[in-house]
């Protein structure tokens, strides 16, 4: 006699610890997979599968999420199990994420302060059980251009390379770009290897030309930045002295 075969079952005879919306309660949105998310989204499956399997093979025949966005509710319906009431649900969610990455982006504006920068940042920052650094790339009145995570995890066990933030500055066309990075400990006090990080920076920025306006650490309800502490003028000012011996 064969193997017998598992049969695709609905997501809610699965275990708890294995349904999407308990994962998400439980361990919050980042925890899921896109796929998980859009069977939330989804709510049922059909035909024998269930909604992580229907989302799944969603995004692999479209090629991605960005991809299956740009799909038109007629383009949608030729896929099995997906009707009026699943498109309408889904085209609203991806609209919404829309609008939220349009405000974030309106409600910084031109950047005058550290302040600004912890203020703006600190949602999305404090509380993290990892460190995560930030890079805002600005134009030349100091405008958000565009926020990129360029590491996670620490910097020690994932380094942030100066090639990679020059790459990012000259492909956005930044004039200057300011730093972030979280301390899960709530203390904001620089370590050894964020100071000589951020000297790197300064002297890279000044080599290529790129304004690095500060490197604002982002702890409990406080924060430090390099540049209000006069850290920042002060490795500028090092490394043109040393130009000029």
């Amino acid at each position: 006699m064969g193997t017998k075969q598992r049969y695709a079952s609905a997501i809610k005879a699965w275990p708890a610890e294995e349904r999407p919306r308990e994962r998400l309660l439980a361990h919050g949105p980042s925890a899921l997979t896109t796929a998980e998310l859009l069977a939330i989204l989804l709510r049922t499956g059909t035909g024998g599968q269930s909604a992580v399997e229907l989302a799944r093979g969603l995004l692999e025949k479209a090629g991605g999420l960005r991809e299956l966005d740009r799909k038109g509710a007629d383009e949608l319906q030729e896929a099995k199990g997906l009707g009026l009431a699943k498109i309408t649900q889904l085209k609203a969610a991806l609209e919404l994420g829309r609008r939220l990455l349009a405000e974030e982006k309106k409600v910084l504006g031109a950047v005058t302060s550290s302040k600004e920068v912890y203020e703006w940042l600190r949602p999305q920052m404090q509380g993290l059980t990892k460190e995560i650094f930030q890079v805002l790339l600005l134009n030349g009145s100091n405008e958000v251009l565009e926020n990129v995570t360029a590491s996670e995890g620490s910097l020690t066990e994932s380094p942030v390379y100066l090639r990679d933030l020059a790459n990012l500055a000259n492909r956005h066309g930044a004039a200057a770009l300011i730093v972030a990075h979280n301390h899960p400990s709530g203390n904001p006090r620089p370590s050894s290897t964020d100071r000589s990080l951020t000297e790197e920076l300064v002297v890279m920025g000044r080599l290529l030309k790129i304004g690095v306006l500060d490197h604002v650490i982002i702890g409990d309800g406080r924060y430090f930045s390099f540049a209000d502490e006069g850290l920042i003028e002060q490795y500028g000012a090092a490394f043109d002295g040393r130009r000029t011996r």
